[in-house]
């Protein structure tokens, strides 16, 4: 199942909760990109004001831009000068143009959010979800999350995941107390909606939290299946990279001799 986790594990090691430095950051993912688990994991995510402190690093990065487009196009010509490989732009507030790579909107958790999803529809523009953070406002229901999945498809916009994703499943963080998402939930309801199964069965899906459960159905699921689901569901941060992994090996969906099943 290779295609299950291509690219799927965007490396957002500089924000919370690892929040790690940029130079340590820069040094565990060129690390991860000369491992055997090099082909899952994708940019590493950078806000757009750290692009400066690079040095002369020059990884493939995605760029956050947290307060909207208006310094899209100064940041822009200055990744060109730089060298610098931008594959996406995640952006809050206004659409953007004239970007190269993949442009990721934001999703307001509000009453915006139907209708900026609505609006990206018949554009080369993906969603941003934000799942969870630092509070427990921040991760949204299991609800809102299948509203939200439910609206990207019938849209056509395929989205990536940001925050609070920091397990395979459905799970209560036994510190905090927060109700976390999980990213093999995710993936299954994700499935579901392509596979018009309805919002309740979407919420259901991103409720179950049976490892056996999770695990029996992905393995059900044919290449076919895995790529439409991937097309829909492209990636999402996590701020590490080995967390998913040992995860996906405990649940057997990563094989002993550290290949993929």
């Amino acid at each position: 199942m290779k295609a299950l986790t291509e690219g799927l594990f965007d490396d957002a090691a500089v924000f919370p909760p690892g929040s790690a430095s940029l130079p340590d950051a820069l040094t565990a993912h060129f690390g991860h990109r000369r491992a055997w688990y090099a082909g899952m994991v994708g940019p590493l995510v950078l806000a757009e004001s750290m692009l400066d402190s690079l040095g002369d690093a020059r990884p493939a990065v995605a760029l956050t831009f947290p307060g909207g487009p208006d310094r899209v196009p100064a940041v822009r010509a200055r990744a060109a000068a730089m060298g610098v490989r931008v594959v996406a732009w995640e952006i809050a507030g206004a659409l953007p143009s004239g970007l190269d790579g993949d442009v990721y909107v934001e999703i307001p958790r509000d009453e915006r959010r139907l209708q900026v999803l609505a609006s990206l529809a018949g554009t080369p523009y993906r969603a941003k979800f934000r799942t969870g953070g630092v509070t427990a406002d921040l991760y949204p229901s299991e609800a809102e999350l299948a509203s939200s999945v439910c609206a990207a498809v019938r849209a056509g916009v395929p989205f990536k995941a940001t925050a609070g994703l920091h397990h395979a499943l459905r799970n209560t963080d036994p510190e905090t107390g927060f109700d976390q998402h999980g990213f093999l939930n995710l993936l299954l309801a994700t499935d579901a909606a392509v596979r018009n199964g309805g919002e309740e069965r979407v919420e259901a899906l991103l409720a179950e939290r049976d490892a056996d459960v999770v695990t029996a159905r992905i393995r059900e699921w044919t290449p076919e299946r895995v790529a439409i689901a991937r097309s829909w569901f492209t990636s999402f941060g996590t701020c590490s990279i080995e967390e998913p992994l040992a995860e996906l090996t405990a649940l057997g969906l990563l094989g002993p001799d550290r290949g993929e099943r």
